[in-house]
């Protein structure tokens, strides 16, 4: 009888471990998942592009297709890497940090130039895809999309792997595996609802019993083109100030910490002219909005680099946003 309490003890001791062990690992993931925020919202707004001017019965399994190839490029691809470096070459995340935060603060900059400085899109007149194979395009813009996807997740993961600090390389390669795998299904998730409001405002629209339930419908359809602009426009703020972010928050890895230091200085002297109460609101909001500043300013100098000198070098960018 005492052998088999001493076992049951065991047992309990080793369930508690595996408690602790499953809040670390999803409290390192709620974490880094936080940290990639800028580029999730980015991701959810590039998307959609991919699936317009198809047949509605083919949105839904191009999505699919794409979401799939996100997890392979996030977990068999990406996973092992980021954990290699983690375990042999730490001193090389804050470098490639850089590197991810300097293409989100080019790519926010680039979106913000072509709204000032609009200039003639490529293609064709009306942006259809009005071709004679569209199994062929079907395959073209999947392919492109997970392409797309990777240099997003490949931040996605980098940035949360620099958020989990656990010593164990499991808890880190779980909890990594489980930000790749949730940041997936929500933007895929979101991106599949955002492509079929229409139909689901035309649906109701048209069925709908009571006089609201059109309306709704009526509204959803006639609003949808808004809520997509704001998407756009939130995605161009959150690659900036994440962007932004990340540059400060390296260089500060890196040895250099005047920048952090006079952008923490800043926002907590403005945070003091406020009530205690708002203090904490205000700290971030002056923090994000200076770190969004830096990232503007920074992609700017970085857009004529990229277009005149890299570009050219390793070919035309696929036109992703």
């Amino acid at each position: 009888m005492s052998g088999l309490l001493a076992l049951l003890d065991d047992v309990a001791a080793l369930a508690k471990v595996a408690a602790a062990s499953v809040d670390d690992i999803s409290a390192h993931a709620a974490k880094a998942g936080s940290k990639a925020a800028g580029v999730v919202i980015d991701d959810a707004a590039v998307t959609p592009k991919y699936v317009h001017g198809f047949e509605a019965a083919r949105e839904l399994p191009i999505i699919w297709r794409i979401a799939r190839g996100s997890v392979f490029n996030k977990l068999v691809i990406l996973l092992p890497v980021a954990l290699l470096l983690s375990s042999f070459a730490p001193w090389a995340i804050p470098p490639l940090l850089i590197l991810g935060g300097s293409y989100l603060c080019f790519e926010g900059a680039e979106k913000i130039l072509h709204v000032l400085l609009p200039h003639p899109e490529q293609g064709g007149p009306d942006g259809s895809h009005a071709v004679e194979d569209p199994a062929h395009l079907e395959e073209q813009k999947v392919k492109g999309a997970i392409k797309t996807d990777f240099i997003l997740s490949a931040e996605i993961m980098t940035i949360s792997l620099s958020a989990i600090d656990a010593p164990e390389l499991w808890i880190r390669a779980l909890a990594l595996a489980l930000v790749g795998l949730a940041i997936t299904a929500a933007v895929y998730g979101a991106v599949a609802l955002i492509v079929k409001m229409d139909d689901i405002g035309l649906w109701l629209s048209r069925v709908g019993r009571l006089g609201a339930t059109r309306a709704l419908g009526r509204g959803i359809v006639k609003g949808m083109p808004w809520v997509m602009k704001l998407l756009s426009t939130v995605g161009t703020v959150a690659m900036l100030w994440v962007g932004g972010s990340i540059l400060v928050h390296s260089l500060a890895e890196m040895g250099w910490h005047a920048p952090e230091e006079t952008i923490h200085h800043l926002a907590e002297g403005a945070a003091h002219l406020l009530s205690p109460d708002l203090q904490p609101a205000a700290l971030w909001t002056v923090t994000a909005f200076i770190d969004g500043i830096l990232g503007l300013i920074w992609g700017l100098l970085l857009v004529p680099v990229a277009t005149k000198l890299l570009m050219p070098l390793f070919g035309k960018k696929e036109a992703a946003h």
